[in-house]
């Protein structure tokens, strides 16, 4: 049967209401990232429009950067989403390459300054030793997904003001200066978007978000990193395994 949205059309035209009613299953989590969307003969028959109205819609879906075509494989779903790998530390840029998803940040703040007792405690130095401050939005496929904001003993590290973070990788420039994470302690939880959250991720203030923070340590044991991240709702998934001990 055609689909009932179509009944409430108002002044939008058909594949207007088409676009929105696969665009909001695809936001809410419904259609899959990465999945095929169904055939363009079965949204014909769904949604009880002609072909070209189908067409129509899902070209609205490929500008808003929702779906993309796969050559001969019909229409990808493609929102955005970043999908942590199950028990492996990877950084953002990486987790998002295996993905197939292009990052890039918009830079908030990029200084040198002193730590505070509790930073210098979590990450074991002097209190007021020197850290890198790095906060930023991460976007993926230029969707904004997340605000990371992550501090560094600026001494393990030198040089990292100089590099270009709207599209560098924190976690390669630390393997460059040869003091790569390789554990980590996280705890997530859910949270409310505060206002300016939500303006930098776009959303309403009060919309759902994951908060995470990490601490990652590198081979030697030492602290490396401190972190904090605030993930859209949407566009966030962790992974993990769960062990019942004896």
């Amino acid at each position: 049967m055609p689909d009932t949205a179509l009944a409430r059309t108002g002044g939008d035209l058909r594949y207007q209401v088409v676009a929105r009613v696969l665009a909001d299953e695809i936001r809410t989590g419904r259609l899959a990232d990465r999945v095929h969307l169904p055939s363009e003969r079965a949204l014909v028959s769904r949604f009880g429009v002609s072909r070209v109205t189908v067409r129509r819609a899902l070209r609205a879906l490929e500008e808003e950067g929702l779906v993309t075509a796969a050559a001969g494989r019909g229409w990808l779903v493609r929102s955005a989403r970043l999908e942590e790998p199950e028990n492996e530390l990877l950084g953002f840029t990486d987790a998002a390459r295996r993905q197939g998803l292009t990052t890039s940040a918009r830079v908030l703040t990029a200084r040198v300054r002193e730590a505070t007792f509790d930073e210098a405690e979590l990450l074991g130095m002097a209190p007021g030793a020197q850290v890198v401050e790095l906060d930023r939005v991460r976007l993926l496929d230029g969707v904004p997904v997340g605000i990371d904001r992550s501090l560094v003993p600026a001494a393990r590290a030198p040089g990292l003001l100089e590099r270009d973070w709207t599209t560098a990788s924190l976690y390669a420039a630390l393997e460059e200066a040869g003091c790569p994470p390789v554990r980590a302690e996280y705890v997530l939880h859910a949270a409310a978007a505060t206002e300016p959250e939500a303006t930098l991720l776009e959303l309403s203030p009060g919309a759902p978000i994951l908060r995470a923070e990490q601490r990652s340590f590198d081979a030697t044991g030492r602290p490396i990193q401190l972190c904090r991240m605030s993930y859209r709702g949407d566009r966030y998934r962790f992974r993990t395994t769960l062990i019942r001990r004896a």
